[in-house]
């Protein structure tokens, strides 16, 4: 429950600014590149620590597509910005994410076995949907550049189906 609400408040932050980006703050297409960047790597991490603490085999295998799916969007994201010479720019809603994944993390760490696989997969759902949604209806429509855009439009889809893989695991963790 506690994880739930942890993705929650960090990815408010992000879905706040789909108020404000209706007002007249959209994020420019460096902040776009930054925020999705960072909500991969922040992915990643988790990831990474259910490979190291978990037992169960399914949650082990869905970490481990995180990581290669999350890195993969990741590396496109870097050669995209290069490509175009643009220089991802750091924001309140990145440096939000960060420090509320610092803490989430720090939460399930302290978590072992089933109860550590049920928060992690819990959270995962939750993370999952919340990204969606900020990409669909934030992220994407803000983006000015067709490439970002494009490659933001295929991480939706990739992230869609993570969030399906991730409400099985946890309902077979039930």
């Amino acid at each position: 429950m506690f994880c739930r609400t942890m993705t929650a408040l960090a990815v408010l932050s992000l879905l706040g600014s789909t108020h404000l980006a209706h007002a007249a703050d959209k994020p420019t297409d460096p902040q776009i590149a930054h925020i999705a960047y960072t909500a991969g790597i922040i992915d990643v991490e988790a990831a990474k620590l259910a490979i190291a603490k978990s037992k169960n085999k399914d949650v082990v295998a869905f970490a481990r597509d995180m990581v290669r799916d999350h890195d993969a969007v990741n590396t496109q994201a870097l050669a995209l910005v290069k490509k175009l010479k643009v220089t991802p720019e750091d924001n309140d809603t990145s440096r939000s994410l960060v420090k509320a994944a610092t803490a989430e993390r720090a939460k399930l760490d302290k978590f072992d076995g089933a109860a550590f696989d049920k928060a992690y997969v819990t959270n995962e759902v939750a993370y999952h949907k919340q990204v969606n949604g900020a990409l669909e209806t934030l992220l994407i429509p803000s983006a000015k550049n067709a490439e970002l855009k494009s490659l933001l439009e295929t991480g939706l889809k990739i992230f869609q189906g993570h969030e399906q893989h991730a409400e099985h695991v946890a309902a077979g963790l039930k």
